[in-house]
């Protein structure tokens, strides 16, 4: 595949000067091995057992990362950093500064995750309803885990455990989910794959380059501009495109892809008409700016 290095000048609607064409190839190795079972622990039971009951209280609207799982599937708690607290109007799920993945609580140094203990102490005085509401459900530990702090290793497990860092709800999917089907947050950057709660239905993130692996991309105009071009701004190690984008980054320069590409026609098919050869020109009459709100609307028609 081709791909553009650009910095921005008045050639084009979005200031797009073409930088040359590079291409390149990062393959790398992984070896499996056998370890362990992963305990759940009495913190996580707990702490997923509270964030269940918080979310059968919460109608549609209100799921910070909906739509609720079907009947055949369930909430899979993410270690995201998840602050929980009670408002006037009911339950909000605030991200702490960085979750804590279980394995990562082993090389996780006791005073800086106490840092994050007193962020979300300080969060949660500021809604004076959270703990008795907490209490109420039957999680009666957080108000002990807000005030303790955490200087060792048992104190750091309790609270990357703890309903206020384990308990993010996905859907299998957006936890950990692997494209073509749906990109999952172990998965994928977070940066790119936050998009996914805020992008329109109509505008495709994720696309399927030449060389068959999944990347992003982003317009690099706002909508309705009539430029086509798209920023790649995430493919996997091992893509043919993965060197040229690193570089772009190393440049402060963007990997950008032409309007007659594959993936501009990809991430545009829904807001240009049926066997258009260019993503570049005006809507077509059928799209709606109709924004995915945070993890509630649907995925567009052909979206991975």
């Amino acid at each position: 595949m081709s791909v553009m290095v650009s910095t921005r000048s008045p050639d084009t609607a979005a200031g797009l000067r073409p930088g040359g064409i590079r291409s390149g190839n990062h393959p790398w190795r992984i070896r499996l091995v056998s370890h362990a079972r992963r305990r759940e622990s009495a913190y996580f039971r707990a702490a997923k057992k509270t964030a269940k009951k918080i979310l059968a209280e919460l109608g549609e609207e209100d799921l910070p990362y909906g739509p609720r799982p079907s009947a055949s599937e369930h909430w899979e708690m993410h270690h995201g950093g998840s602050l929980w607290v009670r408002t006037t109007s009911g339950w909000r799920l605030y991200r702490a500064r960085v979750g804590i993945e279980w394995s990562m609580q082993f090389c996780a140094d006791p005073a800086r995750v106490d840092r994050l203990r007193r962020d979300a102490a300080e969060l949660v005085a500021a809604f004076p309803f959270t703990l008795p509401a907490l209490a109420a459900l039957g999680y009666e530990e957080a108000e002990e885990l807000l005030r303790t702090p955490i200087t060792d290793a048992d104190g750091v497990e309790a609270w990357t455990d703890s309903l206020f860092n384990a308990c993010v709800p996905l859907s299998r999917g957006d936890h950990q989910g692997i494209l073509p089907k749906v990109p999952g947050e172990h998965h994928y950057p977070w940066p790119v794959k936050s998009a996914d709660y805020i992008r329109y239905d109509d505008f495709h993130l994720w696309v399927t380059l030449p060389d068959g692996t999944h990347g992003a991309v982003t317009p690099v105009d706002r909508r309705g501009s009539g430029d086509g071009h798209v920023r790649l701004v995430h493919v996997p190690e091992g893509s043919t495109a993965a060197d040229t984008l690193a570089r772009a980054q190393d440049h402060g320069e963007m990997a950008v892809l032409p309007p007659n590409s594959s993936a501009a026609l990809q991430a545009f098919a829904a807001q240009i008409e049926p066997g258009r050869r260019t993503a570049s020109g005006p809507l077509a009459p059928r799209a709606r700016p109709r924004t995915r709100a945070a993890g509630r609307g649907r995925r567009a028609a052909g979206d991975p």
